[in-house]
């Protein structure tokens, strides 16, 4: 039998070639004309039910995740009865039966030693550690009522950007760059910026691909050193020789792809086309010494060096350049109080101080040049912290647990209702009372705002139709502007 009859019959070439759409259409979208990438997404991946189309708010996103989870308690969510009952046991039947990471016993109640203050128009309740961010007050929206299956950093940091606990879902970066595609030929469609103390306890599956085709996965670039790793060309090899050398495996590849249809031929194809004009674009766009005195200040930013203010504004820079999905992750809020370092007195203002300025800054620039309406803004951890003092050890450090089941973020820009707190918690801030909001529930707002129904949003893999959101998520009105 001959090799075209036999791939035309065999069950294993056709799921290969089944596979391939996904990466032909990226290659393509890589390789053509501007055109073609500038078109707007396929109407059956953004419609909403019945196929009629959801008006894109935002066109982009820029995610502020603080790993491992700050303290709502401190931060946003004010509860003077905390404050009343300080060093109290907490009521029995509160936590009984109640699965804790480190808390042994029956915990007493910790009140915040931090002042809060009402800010704005709108009278947002913020803590004295946020000040440069009570200053733009009116522009955000505070979720108090956020809730996570998880309770442990990898799972739960996973979880809040895969919509599953376990590495191997795409996370929404991923979704967004196979959704909607690349808005710039010159830069990847999803990019991240890492600072703080060390990576996110989820590594890399936080900003993976799954199983999409690896096209789609973030890119990390670094504020300091070489911008992307693995992209310079070697000592010794010019422009012209680089261009020969990946025309030549372009050819080869492409034979490989025709014969055996696999998806990750394309993107390897793609991202090498990708990374050569990386090398031109990309040295000038993490150039900070461009920027004027007055932004660097605004800021706090300091160009050659690896901070989360120096992230920050990269974003904007990335935002003006339309990169989809421009996620910032900012390492050290693991606040238990076992130690000074991770004291509520100490160690939590050093993190708000970190990020406080340059987060406020980034709504500031973003608002100035006219890229906030379209730009979704986001800002937390992946849980809260418990309203009890952990006391690990006998600690008499001022600390707090994990805890799952409230905790808050805040949005701002790209269709979100600004100056606006949502949800409500108990008045120990144990349990959420009013508007819950699940993270499934925060990925589909995300999507919505971006022109995206959550349920059309699919990619079939091992026989099944997989989603960011999985069988859940409901879009919460109420926040959208």
């Amino acid at each position: 039998m001959d090799p075209e009859t036999l791939k035309a019959i065999t069950r294993r070439h056709f799921f290969r070639q089944v596979g391939t759409g996904a990466g032909i259409a990226a290659l393509a979208t890589l390789l053509g004309s501007d055109t073609a990438i500038s078109a707007p997404p396929s109407p059956k991946r953004r419609g909403g039910q019945g196929g009629e189309v959801i008006p894109a708010k935002a066109k982009r996103v820029i995610y502020l995740f603080m790993a491992g989870a700050p303290s709502q308690i401190d931060l946003f969510d004010h509860k003077p009865k905390l404050v009343q009952h300080n060093g109290q046991p907490i009521p029995e039947e509160i936590v009984k039966g109640e699965r804790f990471a480190f808390i042994k016993g029956t915990p007493k109640l910790l009140g915040s030693p931090h002042a809060f203050a009402r800010h704005g128009k709108s009278g947002q309740e913020i803590s004295a550690l946020l000040p440069h961010l009570a200053g733009v007050a009116d522009d955000i929206a505070i979720i108090r009522s956020m809730q996570t299956d998880q309770f442990n950093h990898a799972p739960a940091q996973i979880f809040c950007n895969t919509g599953h606990a376990l590495p191997g879902r795409p996370s929404m970066g991923a979704w967004l760059s196979y959704g909607l595609g690349s808005a710039n030929r010159d830069l990847p469609g999803f990019v991240v910026l890492l600072s703080g103390q060390n990576n996110p306890d989820g590594g890399k599956a936080c900003w993976g691909s799954g199983f999409l085709p690896t096209l789609h996965q973030g890119v990390e670039f670094r504020s300091k050193g070489d911008p992307v790793l693995f992209v310079s060309d070697p000592a010794g090899i010019d422009r012209a020789a680089r261009r020969a050398s990946l025309d030549a495996l372009k050819d080869l590849n492409q034979a490989h792809l025709a014969d055996y249809g696999d998806p990750e031929i394309a993107t390897r194809i793609a991202q090498y086309e990708l990374a050569y004009r990386m090398q031109a674009s990309v040295p000038e766009l993490m150039d900070l010494s461009k920027e004027t005195p007055e932004t660097l200040a605004l800021y706090g930013a300091e160009p050659g060096k690896a901070t989360f203010a120096n992230n920050c504004l990269l974003a904007r820079r990335l935002a003006e350049r339309d990169v989809r999905f421009i996620q910032l992750y900012h390492r050290g809020w693991d606040h238990h109080g076992e130690q000074m370092a991770t004291d509520l007195n100490t160690g939590l203002p050093r993190l708000c101080k970190e990020v406080d300025q340059a987060s406020a800054a980034l709504l500031t620039d973003l608002k100035q040049r006219g890229l906030l309406e379209d730009t979704l803004v986001v800002w937390g951890g992946e849980f809260g912290r418990t309203p009890m003092n952990e006391e690990r050890d006998g600690s008499k450090f001022l600390g707090r647990d994990h805890h799952p089941k409230a905790f808050s973020i805040w949005m701002a820009g790209g269709g979100v209702k600004p100056g606006i707190t949502l949800g409500a918690t108990d008045e120990l801030g144990y349990n959420v009372t009013e508007d819950p909001v699940h993270v499934h529930d925060l990925h589909a707002t995300m999507l919505h705002l971006l022109g995206i129904d959550h349920t059309r949003l699919t990619y079939t893999f091992q026989g099944r139709r997989f989603r960011l959101t999985d069988v859940h998520g409901n879009v919460v009105s109420k926040l959208l502007a």
